[in-house]
């Protein structure tokens, strides 16, 4: 099973999801640490390849995780938040694309 490697403030922003947001992201990254799809989940190809979005819509509104797992030695949470519009946030896009230089900085070091 893969471990799971938070990026930035990623852990943070999780942990101040609503307890019913925060738990289904948790089920939902651990079954991506066991290799296998989340229950609402896209693909995110402007970030990166290999990016993906969990999906989350309950009572409190809309959550978004977006990760990484196409790594062997870890699956990388770039960014988490609360969605307010259709549309993705642009900053969100950014941060999460951003983030994702910086993972792949870091593993040519």
């Amino acid at each position: 099973m893969k471990r799971i490697a938070f990026v930035g403030s990623s852990l943070d922003d999780l942990r101040d999801f609503p307890a019913d947001a925060r738990n289904d992201a948790g089920h939902q990254l651990y079954r991506v640490q066991r290799g296998l799809n989340p229950d609402d989940w896209k693909p995110m190809p402007s970030i990166g390849a290999g990016v993906r979005e969990i999906r989350y819509r309950g009572p409190d509104g809309a959550f978004r995780v977006i990760y990484v797992a196409a790594f062997d030695e870890a699956v990388y949470v770039l960014h988490a938040f609360q969605k307010k519009t259709q549309q993705t946030a642009k900053r969100d896009l950014d941060l999460a694309c951003a983030r994702l230089r910086q993972i792949s900085r870091d593993r040519v070091s």
